[in-house]
């Protein structure tokens, strides 16, 4: 047993990362009285002092790895850690598939050689790229028999094959071990088809993605887990590198992150991980929080005090728990508890927003100080909120709100663009869609100190003429004709047709360069567009900024797939993309499967003040805090759920029930459990009041029955007559 690391358990905002920074100035102090005399012998003090011999010692090499569960979390991490320490120790913060993807492209060399791999720098497919390569390859063995067999379309069946390769991969077993899992945990089949065929499916995907250097978080995650932290040549780099580990929320991490820690901890690592109970947020989607437990009987256990005092968790939690979950329970709950209660969810989306509008306004709480949450958060429910706050001059900032990148003007005057200078594309533009470009690509800012301001030299209606009369399809090279193709072309305006010639020249000039061979990628035209017209006198908005940056790393990604693709498939020079290539990736963009996140991932400055607006998943994710919650659809059964949905045949790979059958009683068992903790953890994260919104009817007419009405009944319903109209 190592004494000295520790495991620190706690509830929400108990203080578990606090501890795990005091933890480390600790150990780069050399402290023997950390929290209650921490090196227990000399023999330990002589070894804390030695660690931190080494860690000044080596000041260009990290000698501290930290991992957080996500991205934001991460960085919060590694700011308290090197603030505390004022940057004097090296420190590597990653979460824990970060840190498994920089160690398999920085230690390639080893894996080619082992794996016996094509000697080729491998490049890491984007979710989406996944789904279209894995769809190409399966294509003949996914025909219309097998989909009907499956009871789905195309494209949820092969995300859920693929998604199986990424369970086996995180809790640390073999691709070849999936067919007996499966075997053995689908009792009755869901999908019914055969473990062996599903199996053979994601052997194939494996092989052909090892073959042209493709890694995917699956493959990722398998190749470290299975080939490099099994390599001595690795292991002896990895124990040199490492002296100590910190990790914060391991109930969030898979199960092979477990083998990691095992193997640092054996080498003579110092480890302090914090575990929460309330947490397993990502339970069901690859997270194992009962197999990292066991990490705690290697470790010093210590357990943090219940939530805050500042938190409705002292009060509520046990009260509400027991009200959800044994509905013959009968209890009132205190005020701070109530019910916005209507029968539509049209009406209930306008009482919330209504309540939330007429409490900022008398001063009772800031906008920044409140929280809507929900087990999903639709377009209607996102738009009504944001729309009826706005009007009141309340900001909105919803929480990674990933639109999809077509839904951006830009983008779709990008993509049309394109169409317009590449041929044989000519069926992928429409006259609406010629209208819409000129209107985007013909925007002007109205002073140059107001750049947010913009106006457009040529209107909707202007546009529209222009498409009607100057836009002539053709399938394979459709054309814009000069404005003079208009015979009323007067009436269009100076301004507007010096707007559309300079268009219309660009686009000439594009087409005349890229029949030369002038323009290297499409990446470069788009990047040009961007350059010379929405970018030219302005600087656009966060969230159109954010959308384009977007699209020119999906259009790098996306030929750099396919320039792989053609160096291993093709005859054609890879600097030349083809027809069928832009074809593809304007229709990949315009089915709606990239996103880009178009608020700040931290503000600069001050918070901003705005009412925050999330899923369940994504706030307890975030781990937030507010005065007030608003907890809207708050008898839909989708609070049972989490607010994510479960990755298809998820429970079968955790270690603790490795491929024993997932039956009605487990899953009911499972909804129980999450139930709980959500409550509890949500509880802990709010100080003051929650307003459990309630309509008797959902979205789409039906009933809602959901776990937590019987909360919406044991309250008392707000004053429907102090709501300002």
């Amino acid at each position: 047993m190592v004494a000295h690391s520790v495991w620190i358990v706690g509830s929400s905002r108990s203080g578990k990362t606090t501890r795990l920074v005091n933890q480390f100035c600790s150990w780069v102090q050399g402290n023997h009285q950390a929290n209650g005399s921490f090196y227990t012998n000399q023999k330990e003090q002589k070894k804390g002092k030695q660690l931190v011999k080494g860690l000044e010692l080596r000041q260009a090499e990290p000698g501290v790895l930290l991992l957080a569960a996500n991205d934001d979390n991460r960085r919060e991490f590694g700011d308290r850690i090197v603030t505390a320490t004022l940057g004097k120790y090296p420190v590597r913060a990653k979460t824990p598939l970060g840190f498994f993807q920089d160690e398999v492209i920085l230690f390639w060399p080893l894996l080619i050689q082992s794996l016996n791999l094509n000697a080729q720098f491998p490049v890491r497919l984007r979710p989406e790229t996944e789904q279209e390569l894995a769809t190409k390859l399966w294509r003949s063995q996914l025909d219309e028999e097998t989909l009907r067999q499956a009871g789905m379309n195309e494209y949820r069946l092969v995300r859920r094959i693929l998604d199986l390769l990424q369970l086996a991969a995180y809790s640390g077993e073999n691709c070849d071990r999936i067919a007996e899992i499966l075997a053995t945990g689908l009792g009755d089949n869901p999908i019914d088809l055969d473990p062996e065929f599903l199996a053979s499916l994601l052997l194939d995907w494996r092989d052909w993605c090892l073959n042209r250097g493709f890694l995917t978080y699956g493959i990722i995650t398998e190749l470290y887990n299975r080939h490099l932290l099994t390599n001595e040549n690795y292991q002896q780099h990895l124990a040199k590198r490492y002296q100590a580990v910190l990790a914060d929320d391991v109930d969030e991490y898979p199960g092979v992150a477990r083998h990691l820690f095992d193997f640092l901890l054996d080498g003579g690592a110092v480890g302090a991980f914090s575990y929460n109970p309330e947490g397993a947020v990502r339970l069901g989607l690859g997270a194992d929080p009962q197999y990292l437990e066991g990490l705690a009987r290697r470790c010093q256990v210590e357990t943090l005090i219940g939530p805050p005092v500042e938190s409705l968790a002292i009060e509520l939690a046990t009260q509400m728990v027991e009200l959800a979950t044994e509905p013959t329970v009968i209890l009132s709950l205190p005020e701070t508890v109530q019910s916005i209660q209507t029968t539509s969810r049209a009406q209930l989306l306008r009482q919330t927003a209504e309540v939330i509008v007429d409490a900022i306004a008398s001063g009772e709480v800031e906008p920044e100080e409140v929280a809507v949450i929900a087990p999903g958060l639709d377009a209607i429910a996102r738009y009504t909120l944001i729309e009826i706050l706005n009007k009141q001059n309340i900001q909105v900032e919803p929480l990674n709100d990933q639109r999809p990148l077509i839904s951006s003007p830009a983008i779709r005057a990008l993509l049309t663009m394109l169409a317009l200078v590449y041929p044989g594309l000519g069926r992928l533009v429409d006259r609406d869609a010629v209208a819409e470009m000129l209107v985007v690509l013909s925007r002007k800012s109205k002073a140059a100190d107001s750049a947010s301001e913009l106006s457009t030299n040529i209107d909707p209606v202007r546009a529209g003429l222009i498409a009607d009369y100057c836009f002539e399809p053709h399938p394979e090279r459709p054309n814009l004709l000069p404005v003079t193709a208009f015979e009323r072309w007067d009436r269009i305006g100076y301004a507007a047709t010096t707007a559309y010639t300079e268009i219309l020249q660009w686009i000439e000039k594009q087409r005349s360069q890229q029949e030369q061979r002038l323009i290297p990628s499409p990446i470069s035209l788009i990047y040009l567009a961007i350059q010379d017209f929405l970018c030219k006198d302005t600087n656009p908005p966060y969230d159109r900024l954010a959308a384009l940056r977007e699209l020119l790393e999906t259009a790098q990604h996306y030929w750099e797939i396919n320039t792989r693709l053609q160096q291993t498939n093709s005859k054609l020079p890879p600097s030349i993309p083809s027809e069928s290539t832009i074809a593809e990736f304007i229709q990949l963009l315009r089915r709606g499967t990239i996103t880009a996140n178009p608020y700040p991932l931290r503000p600069i400055g001050p918070a901003r003040k705005a009412v925050t607006l999330a899923t369940i998943f994504q706030y307890r994710s975030s781990r937030r805090f507010h005065r007030w919650h608003f907890w809207l659809d708050a008898s839909s059964p989708l609070w049972a759920k989490g607010g994510a949905a479960t990755l298809f045949g998820a429970p079968l790979f955790l270690q603790h029930r490795l491929g024993s059958p997932w039956t009605a009683e487990d899953e009911k068992l499972a909804e129980e459990q999450r139930l709980q903790r959500i409550l509890a953890d949500l509880l802990s994260r709010v100080s003051e009041k929650v307003y459990l919104c309630h309509s008797d009817l959902a979205v789409n007419g039906q009933e809602q029955l959901g776990p937590l009405l019987h909360l919406v009944n044991a309250c008392v319903p707000i004053n429907s007559e102090a709501v300002v109209n």
